[in-house]
């Protein structure tokens, strides 16, 4: 009879262990979260374009705070403005649908929202055209193992970093991985994936990026911190990493996010 009852606390143990502890967090003022990726899709105008702005919010949350009432503009060398304007109220996504894509043109940021003004300048890059995907399967730790890649050829007339991202069909969140040429001036390069669930009619779809050093370093710590999960690289950004947003107004109370532009390259393909 005590083995039965000892068995039982045991349990109730095991069972309390469960319960769910909320720690009382140091709450920081809120930084402004600026999501500016302008993205020129190979064979597309390129013109409408959309920047996301919100703030960072408290550990426990499970919504992001938007931003609303921000002046949001980018001008060119040549000071063309490019509007972008929240057209869905207090969705903090503003979009401009006259922008104008220009290979290595320099473009300007500039965000002004409560009485701060934020800037940041920044080029627009080239990407490579995706020439071919390939599948293999090799033998792994737990059998066959599927491995797909796709190629690119870089430039080997400059130095060249890229940004690669992989979406399965199979899972929620896309993987994103950043590629130096330091080794493979001027060859064909190739973004590589791999996955336990790879199966025959797996749907993939493949992103390529041109990038500057400075955002291939940015975007390196960023995965690292991350651990390559969680979605969006902005969507939970380390409040100790900066990008090359500068607050104007007052620099040390700098935001989060980056502002980065690139043509880019994407493919689709079924596992067979």
């Amino acid at each position: 009879m005590k083995k039965y009852i000892s068995l039982f606390v045991l349990a109730l143990i095991f069972i309390s262990c469960e319960d769910v502890v909320n720690v009382d967090l140091e709450t920081a003022a809120p930084k402004l979260v600026i999501d500016a990726n302008i993205l020129w899709n190979k064979g597309t105008v390129g013109n409408e374009q959309t920047i996301k702005l919100s703030t960072t919010t408290g550990y426990y949350s499970s919504e992001t705070p938007k931003v609303s009432g921000a002046t949001v503009y980018i001008t060119n060398s040549t000071n063309t403005v490019f509007p972008f304007v929240e057209t869905v109220p207090n969705s903090g996504e503003y979009k401009c649908s006259t922008f104008v894509p220009v290979i290595n043109e320099n473009y300007t940021l500039t965000v002004q929202y409560n009485g701060m003004t934020y800037r940041a300048t920044a080029p627009l890059l080239a990407t490579p055209t995706i020439d071919n995907v390939q599948q293999t399967t090799v033998q792994g730790f737990g059998g066959d193992e599927i491995q797909v890649k796709f190629f690119y050829q870089d430039n080997g007339a400059e130095d060249n970093f890229y940004l690669v991202g992989a979406k399965n069909s199979l899972l929620a969140i896309p993987e994103y991985g950043v590629i130096s040429d330091e080794f493979f001036q001027g060859n064909q390069m190739f973004g590589f994936y791999t996955n336990e669930n790879l199966e025959a009619n797996v749907q993939l779809h493949f992103k390529l990026m041109g990038i500057t050093e400075r955002y291939y370093n940015y975007m390196n710590k960023l995965l690292n911190i991350a651990g390559n999960q969680g979605g969006s690289p902005f969507s939970t950004p380390p409040a100790t990493l900066r990008g090359n947003i500068i607050n104007q107004t007052d620099e040390n109370n700098y935001p989060l996010g980056y502002f980065h532009l690139s043509e880019i390259d994407e493919v689709d393909y079924t596992v067979e």
